[in-house]
């Protein structure tokens, strides 16, 4: 089912709405308007207790400075682009420097920081909401009018999609992603060192050490901090790479979304997140900035107290031609697909057999 409701209104007039889109197993994920943001992820625990997983706001006044970008999506390219600039067809374009001296996660005003136009609310067995955004030609500096559209759809075998499109007039950057921070115990239930990670990547991209953006070459996981090839605490080697993991795995090619890329599992609570995807990426990073921020339910959260699990492109991927391109041609369709599938194991063994 899908429930719809007024969560706010902008100081333009504009009303912002949530919608909740539940199961039959007790899963319900709540969306509003405004970033296309995912406020609520409530599932059950081995016990069928059920918890909000994703760190957050209770207002949409806080949602509107959002400095960690809870829950948003981000675009028109995630994540830090050098010097504020790509080469498209051997021309320097210059995007909007958000941050000292590079270009970050879309930039001052970017799609975390739009109303979009819910398109579609479709209820029955697979509940879904579309929403939907333009960017015009020179938006933060990218070239060319783009038509996004993100739909999030829940299934009653615990899987939350989300799909992304885009098509352009010139050619131009793209690179989507989901900003949501998770808690398996529970938002605002501490640290997220007892997690318990695997990730089907043998590489990662290596980062300058001052900006954090990627050189253009790729290493092995192997006898590194990075190495989740067989399951790890996060907690366990994280002290290693202060403040924490901020990272970009490489993933294998798989448009077919049938190989599980990611398991994080939560001994406490027993609940899984599984994630497929049909991109080359996944950004994991701890929630290294997060001291200080008081979230929904009057919570104090604190640095390390949530994941994110950002699928995407390459970062800085326009300016290394060695990487997969994240230029989108007019004519094209950028097309993205995500699936976290949750689920419940009461003991790590069980979790984890392959």
């Amino acid at each position: 089912m899908i429930n719809k409701e007024v969560y706010g209104h902008l100081l333009s007039g504009d009303t912002v709405y949530q919608y909740h889109l539940s199961n039959k197993n007790g899963l319900t994920v709540s969306v509003i308007n405004y970033d296309a943001i995912i406020t609520r992820i409530i599932t059950p625990d081995k016990n069928r207790t059920p918890e909000d997983i994703v760190l957050g706001f209770d207002t949409l006044d806080k949602y509107l400075e959002n400095p960690p970008y809870f829950g948003a999506v981000i675009g028109r390219s995630t994540n830090r682009t050098g010097n504020g600039q790509v080469k498209i067809k051997g021309k320097t374009v210059r995007l909007s420097l958000n941050r000292d001296g590079f270009h970050q996660h879309g930039g001052f005003s970017g799609f975390d920081k739009k109303l979009w136009k819910t398109e579609d609310v479709s209820d029955g067995e697979s509940p879904s909401v579309t929403f939907s955004l333009f960017s015009p030609d020179g938006d933060e500096g990218y070239p060319g009018n783009l038509k996004v559209t993100v739909k999030y759809s829940l299934t009653n075998d615990n899987r939350f999609v989300l799909e992304y499109s885009a098509e352009t007039d010139k050619t131009t950057v793209v690179n989507l992603t989901n900003h949501s921070y998770f808690n398996l115990k529970g938002e605002g239930k501490g640290d997220v060192y007892g997690h318990i990670v695997q990730c089907i990547s043998k590489e990662y991209t290596l980062l300058d050490a001052e900006t954090l953006i990627p050189t253009g070459e790729t290493a092995p996981v192997t006898a590194t901090p990075y190495d989740f090839t067989k399951p790890v605490a996060i907690g366990e080697r994280i002290r290693e790479i202060p403040p924490g993991y901020d990272i970009n795995f490489v993933l294998p090619d798989d448009n077919s979304l049938t190989q599980r890329m990611m398991r994080i599992y939560e001994p406490e609570s027993g609940r899984v997140l599984d994630v497929f995807t049909n991109q080359p990426g996944i950004q994991f990073y701890t929630g290294n900035y997060l001291e200080g921020i008081k979230g929904k339910n009057g919570h104090q959260y604190d640095n390390h107290h949530a994941f994110c699990v950002e699928t995407q492109g390459y970062p800085d991927a326009p300016n290394h031609p060695e990487f997969r391109s994240t230029l989108l041609e007019p004519g094209e369709k950028y097309y993205h697909k995500t699936i976290f599938a949750f689920g419940m194991e009461k003991t790590v063994s069980a979790a984890f057999l392959l």
